[in-house]
């Protein structure tokens, strides 16, 4: 996996870009290494995306320049600096296009149903559900989150990188939730009367109120809908539609103002339903798939695999 970079460095200014290859590394992993290495605080390394460690990935992180002559005291087992290069401003969460992913996919049963599937994948958009990942390895992430915004005690107290990761965990599971029902009924990629839709050019939302108007628009992919990621200032749907996400929130026991505790980390979004799968690539090597695309950020090439495994 590669990161597609938002913006290249610009070769100038108080902040270094390095250019990064980690095998079985994740990201936090590595900048605590940078941190100890070049003597900064963790808070001062900045990173666009995170990485998991059951991959080959390459990826941007920023350190402060004024730390580059340490840099070559870096030594972390299965990770490679491959260029440096300065720039104006820290790198931020967000600050990436997308990622770039290449994939062998052995012993597949179907390669036909696989085409199909990933064909399909092309045409209508992949579910842009949250990975497994994104639950933490036991998989409570999701309860934790909810716990901090009841203002249950935990075990122990999360630090900053915890709590956030908690409580983004829950939005999370409601939001696969939400889309697994649109998935179910057949309308994920569907402007219902009440969706929140998003421009796929500009980003833009706007509540769906004629349906008969904005149906060409999905089918087109020039619009999606948008399901909650909840928080006060989340852009509300209407209609059938609020009435379901309402639903959801009933049947977890939490109120929309239960949020509000999150602060700025629960302040409430919009996260498309669907997302484009750019430049496929399909190619058959015996029962074996070589599989090549590019997902927006955010979303998970495990859920392409998902999608192409119930076929294949």
């Amino acid at each position: 996996m590669e990161e597609l970079p938002a913006y290249e460095p610009s070769g100038q200014g108080e902040h270094l870009y390095l250019w990064l290859e980690k095998r079985g590394r994740d990201t936090r992993e590595v900048v605590r290494a940078l941190s100890k290495a070049l003597e900064v605080p963790e808070g001062d390394i900045g990173v666009a995306g995170m990485k998991d460690r059951h991959a080959v990935t390459r990826q941007l992180l920023s350190v402060p320049a004024r730390a580059e002559a340490k840099l070559a005291g870096f030594a972390l087992e299965g990770v490679q600096v491959l260029w440096t290069r300065r720039h104006g401003n820290k790198l931020r969460t967000g600050h990436l296009k997308g990622n770039r992913f290449q994939l062998l996919v052995r012993g597949v049963k179907d390669v036909d149903a696989a085409r199909e599937a990933f064909s399909r994948l092309a045409a209508r958009g992949v579910p842009n559900y949250f990975g497994e990942q994104r639950f933490g390895r036991q998989g409570d992430n999701a309860d934790l989150g909810k716990a901090l915004l009841l203002g249950q005690r935990l075990p122990r107290k999360p630090d900053r990188f915890e709590r956030k990761l908690y409580l983004s965990a829950f939005q999370s599971r409601l939001f696969n939730r939400a889309l697994a029902a649109r998935l179910s009924a057949g309308t994920f990629d569907t402007a219902l009367l009440g969706d929140v839709l998003r421009k796929e050019e500009t980003g833009g939302l706007f509540v769906c109120e004629a349906p008969e108007v904005d149906a060409p628009r999905a089918a087109a992919f020039e619009v999606s809908p948008a399901g909650p990621m909840f928080g006060p200032e989340m852009t509300p749907s209407a209609h059938g539609v609020a009435e379901a996400e309402a639903a959801l929130l009933v049947e977890e026991g939490v109120t929309l103002s239960d949020f509000a505790r999150g602060r700025g980390e629960t302040e409430g979004a919009r996260r498309p339903y669907r997302v484009r799968l750019a430049q496929p690539v399909f190619a058959p090597e015996g029962e074996d798939l070589r599989l090549s695309f590019e997902l927006p950020r955010g979303a998970y090439a495990t859920e392409v695999l998902a999608e192409l495994l119930k076929e294949g």
